[in-house]
C-alpha cells in the first residue's frame, strides 16, 4: 500500500486485497464453486463502479456476495434531507458480503466497511466518515457458535477501546429489527457502526486502523462455525425454516436497510445492491413455531443478549 496516497485511494486499495482474500478462503472452504466476477462503470453524470463477485451453487454456500464499489456523484436535495448528507459532491468505498449457506444449520451472515467522502464547491473535503460492522443470522441457536462470533469481534475492537463493542453492539441490535414484526430481531446481531468521524487531523489513521482490525476480524470469528455445522444433518421441515426465516431477511433489506436504499437512491447497479438477497425464500400466512420446539428457541432469543457472557 502506497504510503503517499491518499486516504481515500489507500482505502479504495485495501477493500479490493481484503475482496480477493476473502473470496479465495471462501472458495477453499466451499471446495466446489467459485466465484463469477462483473466488473462494472457508472455511465452516468455520476462516476465510478466496481467489482461484484457471487458464488451459487456450492457444495457450502448456495448463494454468497462479495462486493466492493468506489463511486461518486452529485450531493441531492433527497440525499440531503433524507440521508443527512451535506455539501456538494459525494464519494463512497466499501466491501459488503453477504453469505447464505444451503444447510439451516450454518448461519446467514453480513458485513460491510465502508468510507465517505463530501465536497464543497472548492472541491475540498468537507465531512468524511467511516461505518461498518457484521452480524450473524442463525435459523437454529447454537450458543456456542453465537459466543465465539461476538467474543472474536469484541476482541479486535478491545485493542482500541474496551467501551466500543458494548456501544456498538448496541447500534447493532437496534438497528437490525423489523420493526413491522413487533421489534424482532433479523439475527443474533454482532456489531454496527457508522459515522466515525476525525476528531483531529491524526484521528483519520487511528479510525483507518479500527477499520482493518475490524475487517480482520471477520474471517476467524464466521469460518469456525461453518466448519463447526456443515456436517450437521438436517431435512425438509428444517429448510421450511430457513426460508421463514429468509422472508425475514428480505423484509429488513428492502424495507429498513439504509445501505441498500442509499444504492438504490443514488443510481447504484441494482444486480450488484441485492445480490444480498437469498436464491429461495417463504413467505407463509401468520406461520408460528410449534412451542417448546428449536425453531420456537431462536425466535425468543431474538432479542438483545449477553452473548459474550452466556453459558454454553
Amino acid at each position: 500500500m502506497n504510503p503517499t496516497a491518499s486516504l481515500r485511494e489507500r482505502w479504495d486499495e485495501y477493500i479490493l486485497s481484503l475482496q480477493d482474500e476473502i473470496c479465495s478462503s471462501l472458495e477453499a472452504l466451499d471446495g466446489q464453486a467459485t466465484f463469477r466476477e462483473d466488473r462494472y462503470r457508472r455511465t452516468e453524470a455520476n462516476g465510478g463502479g466496481g467489482r461484484t463477485r457471487v458464488m451459487s451453487g456450492g457444495a457450502i454456500f448456495e448463494k454468497a456476495g462479495v462486493n466492493t464499489s468506489s463511486v461518486q456523484g452529485e450531493v441531492t436535495d433527497a440525499m440531503r434531507s433524507q440521508l443527512q448528507i451535506q455539501g456538494n459532491r459525494w464519494y463512497a468505498c466499501g466491501l459488503s458480503l453477504v453469505l447464505h449457506p444451503f444447510s439451516p444449520m450454518v448461519p446467514t451472515v453480513h458485513a460491510n466497511w465502508r468510507y465517505f467522502e463530501t465536497y464543497g464547491e472548492s472541491g475540498k473535503v468537507v465531512d468524511s466518515w467511516f461505518g461498518g460492522g457484521a452480524d450473524l443470522t442463525p435459523y437454529y441457536l447454537f450458543k456456542e457458535d453465537a459466543k465465539h462470533f461476538h467474543s472474536t469481534i469484541k476482541t479486535a475492537l478491545d485493542q482500541f477501546d474496551e467501551a466500543l463493542y458494548p456501544e456498538y453492539k448496541k447500534n447493532c441490535d437496534e438497528y437490525f429489527v423489523n420493526k413491522h414484526r413487533g421489534n424482532e430481531a433479523r439475527g443474533i446481531g454482532g456489531v454496527f457502526y457508522d459515522h466515525l468521524r476525525p476528531k483531529e487531523a491524526d484521528d483519520a489513521e487511528r479510525l483507518f486502523a479500527f477499520q482493518q482490525a475490524c475487517a480482520g476480524a471477520f474471517l476467524p470469528a464466521y469460518l469456525p462455525i461453518v466448519q463447526r455445522r456443515r456436517e450437521t444433518t438436517f431435512g425438509d421441515s428444517e429448510k421450511f425454516w430457513q426460508e421463514i426465516r429468509r422472508g425475514r431477511y428480505v423484509e429488513f433489506n428492502l424495507i429498513h436497510d439504509r445501505g441498500t436504499l442509499f444504492g438504490l437512491k443514488t443510481g447504484g447497479r441494482t444486480e450488484s445492491i441485492l445480490m444480498s438477497l437469498p436464491a429461495t425464500v417463504r413467505f407463509e400466512y401468520d406461520y408460528q413455531p410449534l412451542p417448546g420446539s428449536k425453531e420456537a428457541e431462536l425466535v425468543s432469543h431474538l432479542v438483545p443478549q449477553d452473548w459474550v457472557g452466556m453459558a454454553e
